[in-house]
């Protein structure tokens, strides 16, 4: 599912920062979970079924996992391994290692998309929670009465998250500066500290704690039953088995067929029970691509990989939809205090206005190889774009000379855009599960997308000229926003090749240097993949529940929206199985 913060954060990445936050609560030991056990501790020769397996524990399916498991017999499957003890993971000054580390067992995934940017996907227990930049933000009113969800439960779900792994940031100078030059730029009224999605500025919450700990999705899984609930990590699931049952016409989903992590096959089961699911949570990349590997989407797109079709929809994999980035460079007059997002200017023009600052490792850590998605491959465009690859930028970073320390004294301020409008597609290369799929985002192609993101370029230019911002910047240095574009041009890594005029023309500026944000979604939308409920629309005992299932992003970020939709949907089938009983 979702993540965080922004993709010119890979330009970024190596500026990103250890956050300080101010609520009293410690929780860097481990929560008290059910077992994690691997995949290859299931037994091949299995009589257990479940009534609930779901496939991917992260930002949706840990909370969901959890809620199920109280009144039923759950089995989590995740392709990845364990957080905890993982200090890249854990602790935020290690935030860009986390996402530039491409190894066997790295909890994240980088893929690149057919438009040239860089990208991540989490494959690791908590999923994207865990390799984010930890921004919470709730989604607004509209967002929620427009996906027909109970209010009054949302309003209950919300808080489940929140009181577990949520907390207040103690704001950084970077981040004042910004809440300062939003206000005097207009972006009004001060909304203060707080979870809702309001227009004006705002200081939102954070998921990591004082200590700079940083708690999960994972996490939410204290508050399961641990004797109905079986977490199998390294558990990939390469197919959903389906069968016709007597007296009826729709193929229903049984069990699932997975790989251990020692490329041991395994099969599990849903038990007879009326009412039993397999639940597809394995975010916006995995969930259409398990259901084409499966056998439900596109006729042609099955017979391409000699897929047996169990259910024609035209539907899978479409609607792809990814929130561009645009980020401008602020020279500082010195390195700033090490900050991430804290503080978001919501406009009413569809725009949100956030920041980072600093560099969370030490002086000499700069010098180090960050991997392909850090500041130090900012010349990228110098590769030839039908050479560019996940592995032509591993060679240059090797190749590349260290930068010196002051590269790093500045700060980022970003815009993202809301929706957005542009959409594209998924479609797969082969059939493992474990591969990344096509993935066209087409960014910009709704010309109110690009109108939207020069209003935001436009937003930055009246912040970086406010009295605020010029107490950070060097009186001599001479900064016009052309002569930041052009660093923030030059600092820029998508694959996309730059034009001279950058710089002039801000439609040029941000078709050229977007990036993501992590915030991608789509793919099995609702009402033409899966219906109001999220059952898969004709098949039996099959839903798909994260951020696959949404038409646009909720509120400035998604995470906080995704882990209420997984607590919010098994409190939902909850009540539906048992009513009173149900006892949430």
């Amino acid at each position: 599912m979702g993540l965080i913060s922004g993709g010119v954060f890979f330009k970024i990445l190596a500026f990103l920062c250890f956050i300080r936050l101010s609520q009293g609560r410690n929780h860097s030991a481990s929560p008290d979970l059910p077992p994690l056990r691997k995949a290859s501790s299931f037994s091949k020769i299995q009589h257990e079924a479940y009534d609930y397996i779901i496939v991917g524990g992260g930002t949706a399916g840990c909370p969901l996992a959890a809620t199920l498991s109280k009144k039923y017999k759950v089995l989590l499957l995740e392709r990845g391994g364990s957080p905890y003890g993982n200090r890249n993971i854990s602790y935020l000054e290690n935030f860009h290692i986390c996402l530039t580390d491409q190894s066997k067992n790295s909890p994240s995934q980088g893929f690149i998309s057919t438009d040239g940017v860089i990208n991540a996907r989490a494959k690791v227990l908590g999923g994207g929670t865990c390799i984010n930049a930890g921004f919470y933000s709730r989604a607004n009113r509209r967002f929620v009465q427009d996906a027909g969800w109970d209010e009054e439960l949302v309003n209950q779900s919300y808080p489940w998250v929140e009181e577990r792994i949520v907390y207040w940031p103690k704001i950084a100078p970077w981040q004042a500066a910004l809440r300062d030059g939003l206000l005097e730029a207009g972006v009004s009224p001060y909304n203060g500290y707080t979870y809702d999605h309001l227009f004006g500025t705002k200081v939102g919450g954070t998921i990591f704690d004082e200590a700079g700990y940083r708690h999960t999705a994972a996490d939410l899984l204290a508050a399961a039953n641990p004797n109905n609930l079986k977490v199998l990590l390294h558990a990939s699931v390469n197919k959903i088995m389906f069968k016709t049952r007597h007296g009826h016409q729709k193929q229903s989903a049984i069990g699932v067929q997975f790989t251990d992590e020692n490329g041991g096959h395994h099969q599990a089961f849903l038990s007879q029970k009326r009412g039993s699911e397999i639940i597809v949570s394995a975010g916006a990349i995995g969930s259409p691509q398990l259901l084409l590997i499966s056998g439900i989407g596109p006729k042609s797109e099955l017979k391409k990989h000699n897929i047996p079709i169990v259910l024609h929809n035209g539907h899978v994999g479409k609607g792809m939809s990814d929130n561009p980035l645009s980020s401008v460079f602020i020279p500082t007059k010195d390195p700033p205090k090490q900050s991430l997002i804290e503080t978001v200017g919501i406009t009413d023009d569809g725009v949100f206005i956030e920041a980072s600052s600093g560099f969370g490792q030490t002086g000499e850590s700069i010098h180090c190889h960050h991997g392909i998605m850090s500041a130090e491959i900012g010349q990228l465009s110098t590769i030839p774009p039908k050479e560019r690859s996940l592995e032509a930028v591993r060679k240059y970073v090797r190749n590349k000379n260290s930068l010196p320390k002051e590269v790093f004294h500045g700060g980022f301020i970003l815009s993202k855009i809301d929706g957005p409008l542009s959409t594209g597609n998924l479609v797969l290369v082969d059939t493992d599960p474990n591969s990344n799929p096509k993935v066209t985002f087409n960014y910009f192609n709704h010309p109110q997308d690009l109108r939207r993101c020069v209003y935001g370029i436009k937003t930055i230019e009246r912040i970086v000229s406010t009295n605020t911002f010029s107490n950070f910047t060097p009186k001599d240095g001479g900064y016009s926003m052309e002569k930041l574009l052009n660093m923030s041009v030059a600092a820029n890594i998508n694959l996309i090749p730059k034009h001279t005029n950058d710089s002039t023309s801000l439609e040029q500026f941000c078709r050229d240097t977007v990036v993501t944000i992590w915030h991608y979604h789509g793919g099995c939308h609702v009402g033409k993949v899966v219906d109001q409920q999220y059952k898969v629309i004709g098949a039996s005992g099959l839903r798909v529940i994260d951020g696959s299932t949404l038409s646009r992003s909720p509120g400035t970020n998604p995470q906080a929206t995704v882990m209420m939709m997984g607590r919010y949907m098994g409190v939902k089938i909850l009540r539906e199985r048992l009513g009173r009983a149900a006892g949430v």
